[in-house]
């Protein structure tokens, strides 16, 4: 998902009923539904991604006649695309069948009731192959509710001229830049410090590295406990000593990109889609940037860095379930993992994918024109040892409410109290919980 994880913030209001479409337009995505050939349709509603319709004519080969599959192209922002699903599945409108579901929307969705369970042979094609980390975002209350179709996780990004080997810890980074302030070199740590669901991310990464927790293991109560307090401390201590860059609490996903390829700064703690974006645009530099796992928050135990992605949920209001997940499991099989992963940035989460350095065109050898996962994924090995690592955002249906909550209260990161922070955190979460997010 690159960046799409932090495409807005992501947030609903508390308490509210839900709110059903206008009858003209459940009709228009009913009739989008029936399709005007007459055959079975299968709509897929999806974020926008180049590359999708090849993935879906793939499968549609695949039917051969069985189905039509549908790309639905929903809004480029997250919270548009909740907002879309969410206010048609209230509605009752069974014109929608494969669901394109950010990897912090599927407990919602599966307490609300709007997507069906995964079960037996296809639950077995689902987790087939597929990483620890992202098969556990599919899952709420010990069942299945999706079937993983890529993931994302953030590395550590830096230019070997000014860092030739980089910080194992945030205690090393944090001295490496004052170092480096003081030689007048780059220096800045850059990471996406903006009252968004990237700043959220960010807590949640320190949060885990440091063995705490936000919520219980089930979900249901907030914990907050002593490693969530010192991750309070630490994200205090980066943004202010002076060594993050003047505009952290704007920045975004792709902010920070810009902020490190322009040479000014020296740590950048952000997704893959960073690397093609550097190759294509400075490709003369492009060997000296190099990567590696996010740094260590206790030395000697490896960081937890919190994963992204997308899923696909069928629609429990879908009138052909069978066919709908049968387009479900092709759209994220592994050739498709490997199509997407190489033509959109979107890392796969079946690991023997990482390691298939079959071209896109197998006849012909492998090159920038016609190029493999080794090619566009020479960090691969990180991105895998990150996830196998990782952490999950806390599954509850009321995460957008949470999400919202953290965002506020951590921002600006400069000015946390980290008791009172916490303390603070603990109340409103508290209140956020009582959402049985169901609603838009």
């Amino acid at each position: 998902m690159g960046k799409r994880i932090g495409a807005g913030k992501r947030g609903r209001s508390p308490g509210r009923t839900a709110v059903l479409l206008g009858a003209g337009a459940l009709v228009t995505g009913m009739l989008a539904g029936c399709g005007s050939s007459g055959g079975l349709k299968i709509n897929v509603y999806y974020a926008p991604e180049d590359s999708f319709q090849k993935v879906v004519d793939n499968c549609n080969a695949a039917a051969n006649g069985k189905y039509e599959i549908v790309y639905n192209k929903l809004q480029r922002g997250a919270d548009d695309q909740r907002l879309q699903m969410a206010r048609r599945l209230a509605a009752g409108d069974t014109a929608m069948d494969v669901l394109g579901l950010d990897v912090t929307w599927v407990s919602e969705f599966a307490e609300a009731g709007w997507v069906e369970e995964w079960k037996d042979q296809n639950k077995a094609a689902a987790t087939e192959g597929v990483l620890q980390g992202p098969l556990e975002t599919a899952t709420y209350n010990g069942k299945l509710y999706a079937a993983t179709k890529n993931t994302n996780v953030q590395l550590l990004w830096y230019d070997d001229r000014i860092t030739p080997t980089p910080p194992k810890t945030w205690d090393e980074m944090i001295a490496k830049s004052k170092e480096l302030k003081a030689q007048g070199k780059p220096y800045s740590i850059v990471f996406t410090g903006a009252q968004y669901e990237g700043l959220v991310v960010f807590y949640n990464t320190l949060v885990e590295s440091m063995g705490g927790h936000i919520l219980s293991d089930d979900g249901k109560s907030v914990v907050l406990d002593d490693g969530a307090v010192k991750a309070l401390a630490l994200l205090k201590q980066i943004a202010s000593s002076g060594i993050t860059d003047p505009s952290l609490t704007n920045s975004k996903e792709d902010d920070v990109r810009q902020t490190f390829q322009r040479g000014d700064a020296a740590f950048e703690l952000n997704w893959p889609f960073v690397y093609a974006s550097y190759a294509k645009e400075k490709p003369q530099d492009v060997s000296h940037f190099k990567w590696a796992v996010y740094p260590e928050a206790q030395a000697g135990t490896p960081a937890k860095t919190t994963i992204g992605g997308y899923d696909l949920g069928v629609s429990s209001l879908s009138q052909h379930k069978p066919e709908a997940f049968e387009a479900a499991l092709c759209l994220r099989n592994a050739e498709n993992q490997k199509f997407s992963a190489i033509n959109d940035g979107v890392p796969p989460t079946i690991e023997s994918v990482y390691h298939n350095d079959t071209p896109l065109d197998p006849s012909k050898p492998a090159s920038a024109d016609n190029p493999n996962m080794a090619l566009k994924y020479p960090m691969r090995d990180s991105i895998i040892d990150a996830i196998k690592d990782s952490a999950v955002r806390p599954l509850t249906p009321a995460y957008q409410n949470m999400s919202t909550v953290m965002s506020k209260v951590l921002s600006p990161p400069g000015e946390i109290d980290p008791q009172a922070t916490a303390d603070k955190l603990r109340e409103q979460l508290n209140d956020a919980l009582q959402s049985k997010g169901v609603i838009p």
